[in-house]
């Protein structure tokens, strides 16, 4: 009964793991496209772009923990085709491995722009040359005002860069946050001394800057893009597996092949919270699912219903969020947010939703433990900071 994991990344590791937790002791083995042992990316564009933390810190576990789980690890070969019907895989080397149970944990990969001269980031090498390139550089643009546009435009900031920040829509993270959450994060960042030009698009890259449609020019020795990802789902969509904005899973995170399962940035699966197909890309949702897999496939398995969170690090502002705005028709805010401490609330069709909140763990805590229940709290509730979000789980 062999296991068999296609992807190194924060997924595919944690589902080694788990199946070691709960007492798998068949043949497990994980491949990675990358060399070296499985790593965290979230630190890449903070602490490591920031020269606070090497290599070392970023791997998950240190290579003697492969050894010691009995995980084969099977590091800087790619996967180049699923047979499934005498169920086995092929890297590019032309091996071949078996498999009774097959975990796509391919994760996904940076969307491109047609353009030269443009670094993105994704693995550590990508957050290597970028941080020797910051080293030289004056003038840095970042083409991108979501989670990774910002936190690079933060980190090269705070190593005295002069900074522009090139967002396509009106305002920044507009695909996850309400606009205030936007316009305080364009605050703050304009605060630090960060160009942000919003409704702006990239015509050419120069020599020595760049010129956007609107007719501005901006000095630039570094471009850095963070524009969104692309999952992986070629090799799913291959061996004739369903695919959609990711490959279609069930509540079990199982494809329709029972022996294939499928988990983080490259799944879509059925979402409690908002009644539809979705595609969460976060550590979390990689963690959680891998560890449901893992259940699943030691006989003790159960629908996947944790309640998506994410978080990022920009400058000295912690933004938490839980749940899934998409749909909602209400924000409240509780706190001020001239204190760099509130909590912005979702509601749709007057359910709490999701919750966002700066510089306020407890709240965070407390809205995944509220949507999760699907407690009922209502907008002058959520707003009123005299009334206890933790008596409203009781």
């Amino acid at each position: 009964m062999a296991v068999v994991i296609i992807g190194g990344g924060q997924g595919g590791f944690q589902t080694a793991a788990s199946l070691r937790a709960e007492g798998y002791q068949e043949r497990i083995t994980l491949i990675g496209d990358e060399a070296g042992v499985p790593y965290q990316r979230p630190p890449l564009s903070k602490g490591f772009l920031l020269g606070k933390q090497e290599q070392r810190h970023a791997e998950l576990r240190p290579a003697a923990f492969y050894q010691t789980q009995n995980i084969d690890l099977v590091s800087g070969k790619r996967v180049t085709a699923i047979d499934r019907v005498a169920r086995r895989v092929t890297l590019d080397s032309g091996e071949q491995i078996e498999y009774d149970t097959l975990v796509l944990a391919t994760g996904a990969r940076n969307r491109l722009l047609p353009h030269q001269n443009i670094l993105y980031l994704r693995t550590l090498g990508e957050a290597a040359e970028i941080r020797q390139r910051l080293a030289a550089a004056e003038d840095v643009v970042v083409i991108g005002g979501g989670f990774i546009g910002l936190e690079v435009a933060a980190a090269a900031r705070t190593l005295n860069k002069q900074v522009t920040v090139i967002e396509g829509q009106e305002r920044l993270m507009a695909r996850v946050v309400a606009p205030v959450v936007s316009e305080y994060f364009r605050g703050q960042h304009e605060n630090k001394g960060v160009d942000v030009l919003l409704n702006a698009a990239l015509e050419r890259i120069g020599e020595k800057e760049v010129l956007l449609r609107e007719g501005m020019r901006r000095p630039a020795d570094l471009v850095i893009a963070g524009i969104g990802v692309v999952p992986n789902l070629e090799l799913a969509r291959d061996a004739g597996l369903p695919v959609g904005n990711g490959i279609m899973v069930d509540e079990y995170l199982q494809t329709p092949d029972e022996r294939i399962f499928a988990i983080g940035d490259c799944a879509e699966s059925p979402n409690p919270f908002t009644g539809a197909l979705a595609r969460l890309e976060s550590v979390q949702n990689a963690v959680d699912q891998a560890a449901s897999v893992a259940k699943t496939i030691v006989g003790r398995g159960a629908p996947y219903t944790a309640v998506p969170w994410f978080w990022t690090d920009q400058y000295d502002i912690h933004l938490q969020m839980a749940g899934l705005p998409a749909g909602f028709d209400q924000v409240v805010t509780r706190g001020d947010p001239g204190s760099r401490k509130f909590s912005v609330f979702y509601f749709r069709e007057e359910r709490l939703c999701a919750v966002d909140s700066i510089n306020r763990p407890a709240d965070h805590l407390s809205a995944r433990k509220l949507i999760g229940a699907r407690t009922t709290l209502s907008p002058d509730q959520a707003k009123d900071e005299s009334f206890d979000l933790k008596a409203a789980l009781n």
